[in-house]
């Protein structure tokens, strides 16, 4: 994929880079590179590669997801300021 100068320059107006016309061209043509660089990437099978989380081998800790802190909804409203039919109530912001 090739990326003409006025793409890169919409781009780094979106990104908020001062990038002066002389310095466009070059610019096109890195952006030009990176695509190109990401396209290869998806040309590798990784069909059956798990996902890694660090370059040395190593598992996460893993624990069960279960609820730990339910049922306590009248504790914690005892310290809002206003709460109504189990909720906290918030003054109205937006007219």
């Amino acid at each position: 994929m090739s990326i003409d100068i006025k793409t890169a320059a919409h781009v780094a107006k979106l990104a908020r880079i001062k990038v002066e016309s002389k310095d466009l061209p070059a610019l096109a043509q890195e952006f030009s590179a990176i695509l190109g660089f990401i396209e290869q990437l998806n040309e590798v099978d990784v069909e059956g590669v798990e996902p890694m989380v660090s370059v040395t081998p190593m598992r996460l800790k893993r624990r069960e997801d279960v609820v730990t802190d339910g049922g306590i909804q009248d504790k914690i409203l005892a310290n809002a300021p206003d709460a109504r039919e189990g909720f906290f109530a918030v003054p109205k912001v937006v007219e």
